[in-house]
């Protein structure tokens, strides 16, 4: 089956996994508090990174010699996230910041946080594929002439917008009948996209284990990739 969707608990599915991945995206619930229906995201520290631990274990497992795994997080936990990685045994490649377009969380007695990050980590010293994609981003203000082939994207995004929950999220925004977001988290097609196909070939098997709204499994099969999508909540994974 090209694209495989499994209902329940990632801890638990991952170990009952037997198929090799290729590359996995990583995207769990942050531990920040917020109401999601059948997980608890107000965790203990050292619970949840313990749980995570477990996960990216796992994930090292399932892996293809030289496979990836992409890692999202917020900023202040990146030292847990390469931390855990290391610990079951994934070779650090990229940390990759992901710069906020529309929106910024104000904090009190600092500076505000507008990235995430994304670590970016293989199993194995190097990666197997990593094809260079070239983007054309806005040109800086410092630069007089256009570029005539774009630039190589590099580990700084800046040019991807996140789906907010005000007007400048669009269309992409999965929304219910009362124009809810239905997905507190849902991730943009065009980070999947660009994580995809750097990080694999066609006809490879992409893990998504908390896979929400299915962004990963989507993009996927648009650019003839197979796919195995976890996911706790069964409205996210109902037909």
């Amino acid at each position: 089956m090209p694209h495989q969707v499994l209902c329940g608990d990632s801890v638990k599915a991952l170990k009952d996994l037997a198929q090799k991945v290729g590359l996995t995206f990583l995207d769990p619930p942050f531990n920040q508090q917020k109401d999601y229906a059948l997980r608890d995201d107000d965790m203990p520290e050292e619970e949840y990174w313990a749980m995570m631990k477990d996960v990216c274990a796992s994930i090292f497992n399932l892996t293809n010699e030289d496979g990836a795994i992409y890692f999202m997080q917020r900023e202040k936990n990146a030292e847990f996230v390469l931390r855990t990685l290391r610990e079951t045994g994934c070779g650090f490649q990229n940390l990759i910041v992901w710069k906020k377009r529309t929106s910024a969380a104000p904090v009190r007695g600092g500076y505000g946080k507008r990235y995430q990050i994304v670590a970016f980590a293989t199993k194995g010293e190097k990666p197997k594929t990593f094809h260079r994609l070239r983007i054309d981003p806005e040109l800086p203000p410092s630069y007089k002439d256009e570029r005539e082939n774009g630039a190589f994207v590099t580990d700084a995004w800046d040019d991807i917008r996140e789906l907010t929950s005000g007007y400048f999220a669009g269309e992409e925004a999965i929304r219910t009948k009362n124009g809810e977001r239905f997905h507190k988290q849902q991730t943009p097609l065009a980070l999947l996209l660009r994580i995809i196909l750097t990080s694999t070939k066609v006809g490879d098997t992409v893990l998504d284990s908390f896979a929400g709204t299915g962004t990963t499994a989507v993009v996927a099969s648009q650019i003839h990739r197979n796919s195995i999508s976890i996911e706790i909540y069964p409205k996210n994974v109902a037909p």
